[in-house]
């Protein structure tokens, strides 16, 4: 078979991504992203199997590209462009609403949207609260200097989202081990199977126990009103329990010491949130924090179901599509000044949280989460600091979340 010249030629000249951050800038999207955003804004890039989707760099096509029905979120589809060779072997055995289209993605997304409501997640906060202000009394009362992620920014939303799903927290150190492995991309794919495959049975055993015995909780209401009733079968309810427990505390996390980590470096806007008792205040500085640190860091993922015209380029059907977001949140045309960290910016209308009928489910959680903790740490800890140099902090760049595996602070 003879290959296409112009497919040929457009593989060579494509550059790889993901893209490397500059030497000494861990906050800063690469800057060959801010480059192309500039000057080739949709172009070719080549990923790991060889194949060369689209990236899209410009905050106004991103949005326009997830509000277009003519682009598919459906991992099942052969030129989907995935993030790694695990990623492909797990997206091939189960897939969730992330990486459907509708119906099916409506179908499976309605039945967990209510308790994820503004209403039903600010009644949250209480708990929230104690659940930060505990897991800092036990911080405080242990060895100092400590690890922030492993004393604080990890168990908190491993608490919160065990409390909201029915599962226990004493099972934590299991669930975190997979989860690790999942959200890494050099996971070898039969590791990372059987890594989800036990997530799956372990989840698919609560439903079970909460079918018997339902609780007032996520995983009780998903069996009672859904698999009970026949709208969504076991492993269905298993596999939304899976997402929801990973997502629900690894990308929190990960916002909490990197966000941290960043405030650490920039003290005067520390200073701005530590002494400031405004609640407006912190759910801004919330908003320009995921706008500025954007830890989905390997772009979201869809492949063209039709002709799109573009920014001046034609997508053709079938094609595969990057949309690299934390460059598109450092777009000088939607965030002047884009490299500022400014907690008084109007950020709300970032795409960290992607956009349009795919848009994060989580995220009013995740703001309550984030505004509570950084509402909360700096003023309970006024004194904290890094105990290691910015060079000796392990950052997270073998995985499409990005973040800190250790951050080592005193007080």
């Amino acid at each position: 078979m003879t290959a296409n010249p112009e497919t040929t030629t457009r593989s060579a000249a494509a550059e790889d991504y993901p893209m490397r951050r500059a030497p000494g800038c861990p906050f800063d999207p690469p800057p060959r992203l801010r480059e192309l955003q500039a000057e080739a804004p949709i172009t070719r890039v080549r990923i790991w199997d060889g194949s060369t989707p689209w990236l899209v760099t410009r905050y106004d096509d991103q949005r326009a590209l997830l509000a277009d029905r003519r682009i598919s979120a459906d991992s099942g589809n052969s030129h989907y462009p995935y993030q790694s060779p695990s990623q492909k072997e797990l997206r091939r055995q189960t897939q969730t609403f992330l990486t459907m289209d509708n119906p099916e993605h409506a179908r499976l997304r309605r039945t967990v949207t209510a308790p994820f409501s503004i209403r039903r997640v600010e009644a949250l906060r209480p708990a929230i609260q104690a659940i930060v202000d505990a897991q800092l009394d036990e911080m405080l009362a242990g060895p100092n200097p400590a690890d922030l992620v492993e004393a604080f920014a990890l168990p908190v939303p491993s608490r919160v989202i065990c409390e909201l799903l029915g599962v226990p927290y004493a099972d934590h150190e299991f669930f975190q081990a997979q989860s690790r492995l999942l959200v890494k991309n050099d996971t070898p794919p039969e590791q990372a199977l059987v890594a989800q495959q036990r997530l799956l049975d372990y989840l698919d055993e609560l439903v079970a126990a909460k079918l018997a015995h339902p609780g007032d909780d996520l995983l009780s209401e998903l069996a009672v009103r859904r698999v009970a009733t026949g709208e969504l079968t076991r492993g269905e309810a298993a596999s939304i329990g899976r997402l929801l427990l990973i997502a629900g505390h690894e990308t929190t996390a990960n916002m909490i010491a990197l966000g941290t980590l960043a405030l650490l470096h920039h003290p005067e806007r520390l200073a701005e949130l530590r002494e400031s008792d405004d609640p407006a205040l912190v759910a801004g500085a919330v908003e320009e924090l995921l706008r500025y640190l954007t830890i989905v860091a390997t772009g979201r993922r869809r492949v063209a179901l039709e002709d799109i015209e573009i920014g001046g380029q034609t997508i053709r059907a079938g094609e595969g599509v990057i949309l690299a977001t934390d460059v598109g949140n450092r777009d000088p045309a939607a965030f002047p000044d884009p490299d500022r960290l400014d907690l008084h910016r109007s950020a709300r209308h970032h795409v960290a949280f992607g956009f349009g009928v795919h848009q994060c489910l989580g995220q009013p959680l995740a703001r309550v989460e984030l505004q509570v903790v950084y509402g909360t740490l700096y003023r309970r800890v006024p004194s904290l600091r890094p105990a290691v140099d910015l060079d000796r902090i392990p950052f997270k760049h073998d995985g499409f979340i990005y973040g800190v595996y250790e951050l080592p602070v005193t007080w």
